[in-house]
């Protein structure tokens, strides 16, 4: 039977006008135009040095397009959005008290009832993570399925090996080539130039990619504020986000198929390459252990 909750902590914001597709197709990594009403685009906002900014569901509608995005980050989204705004016409708003957002998986998840205000769509990373659906503030949804804990949710993510804005992708640290974004569909090679293109375009074709966001399970703890992983006494690479057991770290490849163990605090780490990696970014370079 399918599950669902409620995302917790998801920003709404509304980009319209006429040039509104204009605008966002010279800004974010994917392709705007193939974002339509019942399939979203995922897709990232990066600084010119192609470091990761900001990830978002996009949303196409009448008059313009919604993303669902980060709560916490989105007035900075905004602010952001608004320096490129320039002459275009292009109207920017933040919306979240109008909605929420909606997440439902497992089997069955497609044939779940919402209400015809809902705006639902796949998950447009993996199928595993079922249908996203933002539901107007004060719609109730009453799917057959009592409500799960979000964190049952999150766990399911962490454990694809799927990260999340802001505890396993970094603002202004992150890369999209180490986080995924390749294969869960968050970059078109072929939509032409946006910020910080260049920069992702010869990470991928130069084959410079040396870690990768790796989802690990946990044997004891961590301890409170350690992040840095360690193997054989070399630093491999930090912890992300962890809970229930499972978790996401930054590892350098190399330390995938190391025979001493990853460590974390009093934490023992097991790292699982998902299956959905693409083997060219995910075996690591031959001078990676020299890096």
């Amino acid at each position: 039977m399918a599950e669902w909750t409620w995302a917790e902590g998801r920003g709404i914001v509304r980009v319209a006008g006429a040039d509104a597709e204009d605008f966002l197709q010279g800004l974010i990594s994917n392709d705007v135009t193939k974002a339509k009403p019942e399939a979203a685009i995922y897709a990232a906002l990066l600084t010119p040095q192609g470091k990761f900014l900001h990830d978002f569901f996009v949303l196409r509608l009448a008059d313009g397009f919604l993303l669902d995005c980060d709560g916490n980050s989105r007035a900075d989204l905004l602010l952001r959005l608004k320096r490129y705004k320039l002459r275009a016409k292009v109207n920017l708003a933040d919306e979240t008290d109008l909605w929420r957002t909606a997440l439902i998986w497992g089997e069955g998840a497609a044939e779940v009832m919402l209400p015809a205000t809902a705006l639902a769509y796949p998950d447009p990373r993996l199928a595993t993570l079922g249908i996203r659906a933002l539901v107007p503030a004060g719609e109730p949804l009453v799917p057959a399925a009592a409500v799960t804990p979000h964190a049952t949710y999150e766990r399911l993510r962490r454990s694809l090996g799927v990260g999340a804005s802001p505890d396993d992708l970094l603002s202004d640290r992150s890369f999209l080539l180490e986080s995924g974004f390749d294969e869960l569909s968050g970059i078109d090679w072929r939509k032409g130039c946006y910020v910080g293109q260049e920069v992702t375009a010869r990470t991928k074709y130069r084959g410079l990619v040396r870690r990768r966001l790796t989802p690990v399970s946990l044997s004891g703890e961590p301890g409170s504020g350690e992040r840095k992983i360690l193997q054989d006494g070399r630093d491999v690479g930090d912890l992300r986000s962890a809970g229930d057991g499972v978790g996401l770290a930054m590892l350098k490849l190399d330390a995938l198929d190391g025979a001493a163990p990853l460590v974390c605090g009093d934490a023992v780490l097991t790292p699982t390459r998902p299956g959905w990696w693409n083997s060219a970014l995910s075996t690591g370079p031959a001078d990676a252990a020299a890096e």
